[in-house]
């Protein structure tokens, strides 16, 4: 259990200075992290910490693929994860 705890750290953490670091970069005309690349990070682990973290700093709030995306992508995990943990502890 200390291990998924961990993992969740390491990539929400991950995610808010990826997220943070392309504003930084987007304010500064620099090169860019990918979208593909947040969304992933998003993906594995770190949606709410980047929704929260873009919603927070303003960045890519206009993009309907992480404001809307985001939020289907975190209600997936969620009905993902309530489905394993029932297998798991209330149908063993």
């Amino acid at each position: 259990m200390q291990y998924i705890i961990a993992y969740f750290a390491v990539i929400n953490c991950l995610t808010v200075f990826l997220t943070c670091i392309d504003k930084y970069k987007a304010k500064h005309n620099q090169w860019r992290i990918p979208e593909h690349t947040l969304i992933t990070f998003g993906i594995l682990g770190g949606t709410l910490a980047e929704y929260i973290t873009m919603r927070i700093i303003r960045h890519k709030t206009r993009h309907k693929k992480f404001m809307v995306g985001l939020p289907i992508i975190f209600v997936l995990q969620i009905i993902v994860l309530t489905v394993i943990l029932y297998r798991l502890i209330i149908v063993p």
